[in-house]
């Protein structure tokens, strides 16, 4: 009895390797652009021109953020094992968890949810948009859950990227119900946490990752593709200008040991 593996993205012979149905030498190099090239195995479908610049978009915000623990991480790994380059690729994906990078998909999850208890007609205007985010705050305060997409530990008074997506959005014609439902958290949220809190930038691409058809699962897998980008950069950077075992040194020297048979 003979078994078949089944795959729809790539397959090779001795004189071709075909992508998505396509001669991959022929049709694809130097003809789509990467991202696009992403979007199209992932949604099994190629983007519209406007999805394709809404989802550029988003892979640009999320590529780098500065010396981030993911990042640390990898430049510290680097330091460790020079010789292992995947290594230190690995080590600045993996930490991306619920405070860096994932972020993006625990907001496309809970504005996704939202949208589907709102049931099947769904919010049409920006009041009904108002009372749904109201009802999600409400039950997320109550719980003492936090709210996915809101706050951000450097730009406190507002984060660059977020208007830029949304105006990008807007322009494209592929502002949806994910993106609309969050804009609705930003503006009801102060009445109901007591404090106003910027829409971040990772949850305004989840959104904008929902709202193109992505599943939240697959939001932090395009966030974890973004930031691979970032990661290589920083590792390039430590290849020709080392800091690793500078930050090693310096929490080597200042550390201070406390005896626990002395508490």
């Amino acid at each position: 009895m003979s078994t078949t593996y089944r795959t729809s993205l790539g397959t090779s012979d001795l004189h071709s390797i075909r992508l998505m149905g396509r001669d991959l030498s022929g049709e694809l190099m130097g003809e789509v652009p990467f991202g696009d090239l992403a979007f199209w195995m992932v949604a099994m479908r190629r983007p519209t021109p406007g999805e394709s610049r809404l989802f550029n978009a988003v892979l640009v915000a999320l590529a780098d953020h500065g010396f981030t623990p993911t990042v640390i991480a990898a430049r510290m790994t680097l330091a460790s094992a020079p010789e292992s380059i995947q290594g230190a690729m690995s080590a600045g994906l993996l930490g991306g968890g619920s405070r860096f990078l994932g972020v993006t998909e625990d907001a496309a999850r809970f504005l996704a949810e939202g949208l589907a208890g709102a049931g099947a007609d769904g919010p049409r205007a920006d009041a009904d948009y108002d009372a749904l985010a109201r009802e999600l705050l409400a039950a997320r305060t109550g719980d003492r859950r936090p709210i996915p997409g809101l706050g951000h530990p450097v730009h406190k008074d507002g984060d660059p990227r977020t208007p830029v997506i949304y105006r990008i959005a807007e322009e494209e014609k592929v502002l949806g119900p994910h993106l609309a439902l969050l804009a609705a958290v930003g503006r009801v949220h102060p009445e109901i946490l007591g404090r106003t809190l910027p829409i971040n930038g990772a949850g305004v691409c989840g959104a904008a990752l929902a709202d193109l058809g992505f599943p939240p699962l697959i939001a932090r897998g395009f966030a974890l593709v973004a930031r691979a980008a970032g990661v290589l950069a920083h590792i390039a950077e430590e290849m020709r200008d080392p800091i690793g075992l500078q930050l090693y040194q310096a929490v080597d020297r200042n550390a201070e040991y406390v005896d626990p048979t002395k508490e």
